[in-house]
């Protein structure tokens, strides 16, 4: 059996030639499967190979606005990610992470949407690093922050922000409690005319540098009772559109027993980025033709609170509740095929509990029991589109299993 896996995993390694860095992904002290088969005491630094789950049973009930087709249950594998990474020396290293079940058509930087990460990092001393290749963009905010397998449903801001971006990235970390991130990415894997619908405005056309610039600080205060995952943001969409972004993602700790995190996210933007607002007012014709014809909306801003708390009430056992409060508007009046007001058009709240097991100690590996529910109300003057919920009860597990 031995020699049966041996080859497997060297023939797995040789194959992980993409690179990558960041946030996401924290190793456990839980030994892999191949340090199991082959009876290894310590584990390698320079070579590690993980695979991302989170699977389970969803039952979904929602309100009649949506349709009656729209309740049913099923299995559902919602992440699936297999990283590599590691220390090529003591000075450089990698890490790659790719969705199995993400989109493989590439991107303007020639890249699929499916890489998380693919890069290469390179520590100048204990207190300066650099990373280049597609990452994790360095925004706040502690749900952004979270592995994508530890989050049972995103708030729309982290759902629909672009958030694996090929760049540079610098990191200052002057004392063990403080670090810094400067960044500058691309900002956009597509090309401009894919991601933006103008075709309305000729004089709308890609910046010369359409790139993000990203300022973050990770702090950690009082022993770490105090947390921070603070950022802001400045993308160029044409010469004339931008986009602001500031997120302030706070976190208080007590103990192994207690946390609790609160995020407070805002995005103003030339044009709409996230496309919430642009399918919603696009959908309305202004004069009842049909088809109608989307369109990328101008003046928009979304606002974001989201907040969760953990309680471990036993050693094996953690409960925890998550609320989310949402809008999104229009700051400025345009005209874009018709008059758009100026208002919030859109209101979206979220509520979330449940109970994890964790069955092994020194493991990641968690059973859960949840619930998620969305209600979603829109502004009755401003939008023809219907209030609805949806409710969701899924029994699944949770696993980074650590492979070699």
């Amino acid at each position: 059996m031995r020699k049966t896996l041996f080859p497997l995993f060297l023939f797995l390694s040789s194959c992980s030639n993409l690179f990558a860095q960041q946030k996401g992904s924290e190793g456990c002290s839980e030994k892999s499967l191949f340090e199991r088969i082959a009876h290894l005491e310590n584990r390698s630094r320079r070579f590690n190979l993980l695979l991302n789950m989170q699977g389970g049973f969803d039952v979904e009930g929602n309100s009649p606005a949506l349709g009656a087709s729209k309740n049913h249950a099923r299995f559902n594998m919602r992440q699936l990610r297999i990283e590599a990474k590691g220390d090529i020396d003591e000075r450089f290293s990698f890490r790659w992470r790719q969705r199995l079940n993400g989109s493989k058509i590439p991107g303007a930087d020639n890249l699929p949407a499916s890489i998380d990460v693919a890069g290469l990092g390179m520590k100048f001393d204990k207190r300066f690093s650099l990373f280049v290749g597609r990452q994790f963009a360095s925004f706040g905010g502690f749900e952004y922050d979270l592995n994508p397998i530890d989050v049972y449903e995103f708030s729309d801001m982290s759902e629909y922000i672009g958030c694996f971006l090929t760049g540079i990235s610098l990191t200052y970390q002057p004392v063990s409690a403080h670090q810094f991130h400067f960044q500058v990415l691309n900002a956009l894997n597509d090309r401009f005319s894919e991601t933006y619908r103008v075709q309305y405005d000729p004089s709308l056309s890609s910046s010369k540098l359409p790139l993000l610039y990203t300022v973050n600080w990770n702090g950690s205060m009082y022993g770490g009772l105090l947390q921070t995952r603070w950022s802001a943001s400045l993308s160029s969409q044409t010469s004339q559109n931008k986009i602001y972004y500031i997120a302030l993602g706070n976190s208080v700790n007590i103990g192994s027993r207690f946390g609790l995190f609160f995020d407070l996210m805002y995005s103003r933007e030339g044009l709409d980025s996230k496309g919430i607002l642009s399918d919603l007012i696009s959908s309305v014709s202004a004069d009842s033709s049909w088809p109608v014809t989307r369109y990328t909306v101008k003046n928009t801003e979304y606002l974001s609170f989201v907040s969760k708390a953990n309680v471990r009430f036993a050693s094996r056992w953690n409960w925890f509740v998550q609320g989310m409060y949402e809008t999104a508007s229009v700051y400025k009046e345009s005209i874009v095929k018709r008059k758009i007001d100026a208002g919030k058009y859109r209101t979206a709240l979220g509520y979330l509990t449940g109970i994890e097991y964790y069955p092994m100690s020194g493991s990641n590996l968690h059973f859960f029991l949840t619930y998620v529910g969305r209600s979603y109300k829109f502004d009755e003057k401003r939008s023809l589109s219907l209030d609805y919920t949806t409710n969701r009860l899924s029994l699944g597990f949770i696993y980074q299993l650590p492979m070699f």
